[in-house]
């Protein structure tokens, strides 16, 4: 089976997750984006540093954060995720961090790389790909 291309986009935090898990898919897929750039919300990030349980997994992530280029919230951003949160969060649950993340991959014209595509699906003007 041919391997699948993927152009550079926004990487969700499951993916990056799965990937400290060292998910050989998930790890494989950040591989191929460093050829270009790995980007992530700084939302995503902050997700990330939430998870860590102890002083090694923090180091651990720290390391990895220098491979990555951080995206930042900006008024536009949080305009952006406001108005999606107005929209679907009573019908389809969007929660405040995947808004932003969505906002972030819309505002900066990227594809959104994640497992969860139907956190983000009813968002027509977001571009998703779930890459493995």
């Amino acid at each position: 089976m041919a391997t699948a291309v993927h152009t550079v986009g926004v990487i969700d935090s499951n993916i990056l997750i799965d990937a400290m898990n060292g998910i050989v898919d998930a790890v494989g897929f950040l591989e191929e984006q460093q050829i270009v750039e790995i980007q992530i919300s700084i939302v995503s990030a902050m997700e990330l540093i939430a998870g860590c349980r102890n002083k090694i997994e923090m180091t651990e992530l720290q390391r990895f954060f220098q491979k990555c280029s951080f995206l930042p919230v900006t008024v536009t951003i949080s305009q952006v995720a406001f108005q999606l949160m107005e929209s679907f969060y009573l019908s389809h649950g969007l929660t405040l961090p995947d808004a932003l993340i969505a906002a972030t991959a819309i505002e900066h014209d990227l594809t959104l790389y994640t497992r969860n595509t139907r956190h983000f699906r009813m968002i027509p003007q977001l571009e998703i790909s779930q890459p493995y």
